[in-house]
């Protein structure tokens, strides 16, 4: 069993403060712009007035990041060119980097990549318009991060652990092995079982994994496996007071596992669980 953890930038300090923050982070003027440019929106979180985050923002001369503000939520913007991003390595890591360093003290409902208006004034009618939906879901997301876990094996090791348990399998390899003339037929029924029991065996192991994380977690979200030896593909929400207790349910479980391989990332900002439909256009997608 390998366990590989990355992309743990956030540091163990901090937590959600509905707004309170240090005198420093209160930004007094909104950035000036040299030129007509739009809005880039990283997440929406919940916020007393004004703030600003440095210049950490996406594009080749990291923008200033602030926010825009309606009643107590605000958006978390920097300029940007009227364009539509391509989601390259840089542009997607710089989009992360701005929603990992805000939700070290702030619960955050991550956008989209490459979300654009036009002004700060049409994300104050977005605020506006979904303020009810914002609200509802920074409330149910409040002091939860979200946490990845791939878990991974090697087929042809498998197959030979169960063809030490399964009469059948094992008799159908030697009959392959020892025939002469055409095996297509044999090969077939080798086939079909080989793929039912890696099926049944890996819906097994990923039932038992998932049971053994349900108590440290507040949801969880399947999602379909990429390639042949992905066996689970999960996202997890989990409480910030109980973040360490999951990483550790994770390593114990991981270390019953001689032949997975656990892939386990974060945390990072509740992606898979919020799904807010935006009721104003986009402004890449305006005229």
């Amino acid at each position: 069993m390998s366990i590989m953890t990355k992309q743990r930038r956030r540091s163990k300090t901090g937590g959600d403060r509905t707004g309170e923050v240090p005198e420093a982070a209160v930004r007094e003027t909104a950035p000036a712009s040299a030129e007509p440019s739009g809005r880039y929106v990283y997440c929406v979180i919940p916020a007393q007035r004004e703030l600003s985050f440095g210049p950490i923002g996406i594009g080749n001369d990291p923008a200033e990041v602030y926010t825009v503000n309606y009643r107590d939520i605000a958006a978390v913007t920097s300029a940007t060119p009227l364009e539509v991003y391509d989601p390259t390595r840089e542009n997607v890591l710089a989009h992360e980097r701005v929603n990992e360093s805000v939700m070290r003290d702030f619960t955050v409902i991550p956008m989209s990549f490459g979300t654009v208006f036009k002004t700060d004034q049409d994300i104050v009618e977005l605020l506006k318009t979904a303020y009810d939906a914002f609200r509802d879901v920074l409330e149910k997301m409040k002091n939860k991060l979200e946490f990845g876990l791939k878990v991974l094996w090697e087929p042809e090791a498998v197959i030979s652990e169960i063809e030490k348990d399964h009469d059948n399998l094992r008799l159908l390899r030697q009959e392959i092995s020892s025939q002469e003339g055409s095996t297509y037929f044999a090969r077939m029924q080798y086939g079909r079982l080989v793929d039912s029991l890696l099926q049944e065996r890996s819906e097994a192991v990923a039932g038992e994994i998932l049971a053994g994380l349900r108590d440290v977690a507040v949801a969880s979200r399947i999602n379909k496996p990429i390639g042949e030896k992905m066996i689970l593909n999960a996202a997890f929400l989990v409480a910030r007071q109980v973040e360490e207790d999951f990483d550790a349910r994770v390593r114990a479980i991981g270390a019953r596992y001689e032949h997975l391989t656990f892939k386990y990332t974060g945390p990072w900002p509740p992606y898979n669980f919020v799904n807010i439909r935006l009721k104003l256009e986009r402004a890449a997608d305006s005229e």
